[in-house]
């Protein structure tokens, strides 16, 4: 089964490959509004270091949002296309979820400006807050509230500690969890609003 992770809803690139379930190929990187232009490139590099072909992939595995209301199109709409040209799987996932393993306790954070932040949190038991839009000031009664859990993403902006995420390591770790798409044109993205 060869699978190509896609991200493209928060500031990083994220370009991935795995084989039976191994990953071969990541790379992930600050690319803020640039995904556009760099995504294509790095598929491409991507299916030529692995030694796949484009026609060769199984199943792609996208962050759905939230994000950056671009930015979350632009992995989608090339994964609806792969797909489509290929018959292959889509298996769609939160942007926030990915930031984590599914076998810990997690609290997930994106910047969602003017004083905001995308929030969710997650356990092996399950979603425990399920994707949102809270201010910061009620996501750090959520953090002080969930002192057990680990806090992920780029957290500079709260002023507190966090873990970076690997989102290639994160969409593995729930692939397999994820329902397939069944309609792959009626795909659209997950855009928070207040």
């Amino acid at each position: 089964m060869n699978t190509l992770l896609l991200d493209s809803s928060n500031v990083n690139l994220v370009v991935g490959v795995a084989i039976d379930n191994k990953i071969v190929y990541q790379k992930i990187y600050a690319c803020w509004q640039r995904q556009s232009e760099k995504m294509i490139p790095e598929i491409e590099l991507a299916i030529k270091e692995t030694g796949i072909e484009l026609l060769d992939i199984d199943e792609v595995v996208c962050g759905k949002g939230p994000g950056s209301y671009t930015g979350v199109r632009i992995a989608l709409t090339i994964a609806k296309i792969i797909c489509l040209m290929n018959g292959a799987k889509l298996k769609l996932v939160s942007s926030l979820q990915m930031f984590g393993n599914k076998d810990k306790s997690f609290i997930s954070l994106i910047n969602a400006r003017s004083n905001r932040s995308y929030i969710g949190a997650y356990s092996p038991s399950g979603t425990i807050l399920q994707d949102c839009v809270l201010t910061n000031e009620e996501v750090l009664e959520f953090i002080k509230n969930h002192s057990d859990f680990e806090v992920i993403g780029d957290c500079k902006y709260l002023k507190i500690e966090s873990s970076i995420p690997n989102e290639i390591e994160g969409m593995m770790s729930i692939k397999d969890s994820i329902i397939e798409v069944e309609d792959i044109l009626s795909v659209k993205p997950t855009y928070l609003k207040d």
